[in-house]
């Protein structure tokens, strides 16, 4: 047996291997169904910027083939066990996802260890794989929402990875092939950047049993683990705008604020929900129902490793941009001048707690979440805390944190030329 360190939360284990190895295990035998979850401590962020995309290409070829099976065997395996796999990346990590009954997720496992720590990275799949994505990327260029978005990000973190979308941009992707893939993978895949997240009908003992003969033998390397330097966003709020001949206009702003492990990150997901989640949104009702200004509109604010937005949008009939932008802004700023009531604030608070709590139902939400806290560097602890931080949250509080960040906004319009020539 490894020599492990062992947290337990409820029916919640933390286990690590020697090799580095980070194991997380929810017991829930509701169903007869482990999800899992095979988080690698890299993402987008960690994408140079002139391979913009990496990241995101090599989860879509990392599943078409390994030095023993091809994508056809690997298809086969999935499909015979009726089982689900699948990898993704995002700004903060690189994640395997399987999802099987009890009784072949030992099996499963074995086929992930494959995967993760021997791709083959086949050149016509890297071929495919790429022109899927500038596809893609071309696609998003056509819809005025992403190009809003885009500039938006790109004028709030200008050289930061978080600047750049997960797939990348045309030209960074067109130049990536196999030996980038193999690099990335060389780099990145190894047991002390690794945290393996179970949820199902498994005990902690056995599942633990099991990782550690799939991944016990695989070695640390002699090199540290390496981790680029971020520059920091530039925070210098300005103006941005694509003339775009479009039904509506997109209006929207951005604000730089904290990571997850700040302390105001509770106080601004609750502004969030208040502001713009919902149907009951203060947003929703001022200006949709109220003022008829919105097609749609919304606020969002990701959870991010390093400083995130926050970010109120609207489409809006081009001859509203000008009002549609004023009322965004007015309603951003009355979080500054006016306190929220303790009605409002508890209203946003059991929304807000209450979603979180639908968010981890099944075993593949529970396998979510707690991986990603780990590899975030939050801990599955995050998860009682993060409630805790919620209730905690006062009015004066929240008001704050709000003329903390809330100050001057990055504008970002896209519509027709004469509905958003006022800001030139």
């Amino acid at each position: 047996m490894p020599n492990i360190t062992l947290k337990q939360q409820q029916n919640i284990h933390r286990t690590v291997l020697d090799n580095g190895i980070v194991v997380i295990v929810v017991e829930n035998a509701a169903a007869d169904i482990i999800a899992s979850r095979l988080f690698i401590r890299a993402g987008s962020q960690f994408d140079p910027p002139n391979q913009a995309g990496l990241s995101h290409l090599v989860s879509a070829v990392i599943t078409k083939g390994t030095q023993d099976l091809s994508s056809i065997d690997i298809a086969e395996r999935v499909e015979s066990m009726g089982a689900q796999l699948g990898a993704d990346a995002a700004n903060d990590y690189f994640i395997l996802s399987l999802k099987t009954v009890a009784a072949d997720w030992f099996e499963m496992l074995q086929l992930a260890g494959q995967i993760l720590r021997s791709p083959s990275f086949p050149d016509a799949e890297v071929d495919l794989e790429r022109y899927l994505t500038i596809q893609t990327i071309r696609g998003q260029q056509e819809q005025p929402f992403s190009i809003a978005y885009k500039q938006l990000r790109q004028a709030i973190y200008q050289d930061h990875p978080y600047g750049f979308s997960v797939l990348g941009e045309e030209a960074t992707v067109s130049t990536l092939d196999r030996a980038d893939l193999e690099h990335y993978h060389h780099t990145y895949f190894r047991p002390d950047n690794l945290i393996i997240s179970i949820a199902g009908r498994i005990n902690s003992e056995d599942a633990i049993k099991q990782v550690e003969q799939v991944f016990g033998d695989w070695q640390v390397p002699d090199t540290p683990l390496s981790k680029p330097s971020l520059p920091s966003p530039i925070a210098q709020p300005c103006q941005v705008t694509t003339a775009q001949d479009t039904q509506q206009s997109i209006v929207m702003l951005g604000y730089i604020t904290s990571a997850v492990q700040e302390a105001d990150f509770a106080t601004l997901k609750l502004l969030n929900t208040y502001l713009g989640n919902g149907l009951s949104s203060r947003l929703f009702v001022e200006l949709r129902e109220k003022r008829g200004l919105a097609y749609d509109v919304s606020a969002l604010f990701p959870t991010r490793q390093s400083a995130s937005t926050f970010i109120a949008y609207m489409g809006t009939a081009p001859e509203n941009t000008e009002t549609a932008l004023v009322g965004l802004v007015t309603e951003v700023e009355r979080l500054c001048s006016q306190q929220l009531s303790q009605d409002e604030l508890q209203v946003a608070k059991n929304k807000l707690l209450g979603q979180y709590a639908l968010g981890k139902q099944t075993n593949g939400q529970l396998a979510q979440v707690y991986g990603w806290y780990e590899t975030i560097g939050l801990g599955v602890e995050f998860d009682n805390l993060f409630q805790q931080d919620v209730t905690k949250v006062t009015p004066e509080m929240a008001q704050a944190a709000a003329n903390r960040y809330f100050i001057e906004p990055y504008i970002s319009l896209v519509g027709p030329a004469e509905a958003i020539n006022f800001l030139s």
